[in-house]
């Protein structure tokens, strides 16, 4: 697995927008949204270890935090030709079987990706309410084999402080995974 870290792009970035098809094929926009006190987009996608190891853990806090009033949606922006148990009928499966309360959404154009500057499965982009980038980072500490404990502390503090109308202190630890399947002839010049 080649571990890749977030781009770690700039706070106060203005969320990029998307419309994208869920998995029973609905199309879901970031103007579904507005009005919300924050708004979590999380890169990820089946396969990668990084993603499988918080699985548990990212289902318990979704469905913790969207209680809350915290938005979440995940998008999957994987080539399916080269890796097809991130096509849209495993992604179906995928969030049955993992429990997600969230939208997992497919960027088949790799478009959105891209506008967010992701790079890594997974990565995780916070807006406020007015959309605009306030954590972009890791869960916490923990990877595959390291032995730390999956707490989400660092992704947890950042929601709690968005949700309050806070400002998220930093610093922000980037988020480490597996990089995006890009297209051949598509990976962005960021990630180059």
């Amino acid at each position: 697995m080649v571990k890749t870290e977030s781009t770690m792009q700039a706070l106060g970035t203005p969320a990029p927008d998307f419309s994208l098809p869920d998995t029973e094929g609905k199309a879901v926009r970031l103007s579904d949204f507005e009005g919300a006190p924050g708004l979590l987009v999380i890169f990820m996608c089946n396969h990668c270890p990084f993603v499988k190891h918080l699985r548990e853990a990212l289902a318990d806090f979704a469905r913790e935090y969207s209680d809350k009033g915290l938005i979440i949606v995940a998008i999957s922006a994987n080539d399916v030709e080269s890796h097809p148990d991130d096509s849209p009928e495993a992604m179906a499966r995928e969030k049955a079987e993992a429990g997600y309360v969230f939208p997992y959404l497919y960027d088949e154009s790799q478009g959105v990706a891209k506008a967010y500057k992701a790079a890594c499965t997974p990565d995780f982009f916070l807006f406020d309410a007015d959309f605009r980038l306030a954590y972009r980072g890791q869960f916490d500490d923990s990877r595959p084999g390291n032995d730390e404990p999956i707490t989400g502390h660092d992704l947890r503090a950042a929601a709690d402080a968005v949700l309050a109308g806070k400002p998220v202190p930093e610093p922000h630890k980037p988020s480490i995974g597996c990089n995006i399947k890009w297209k051949p002839g598509n990976a962005p010049a960021y990630f180059e």
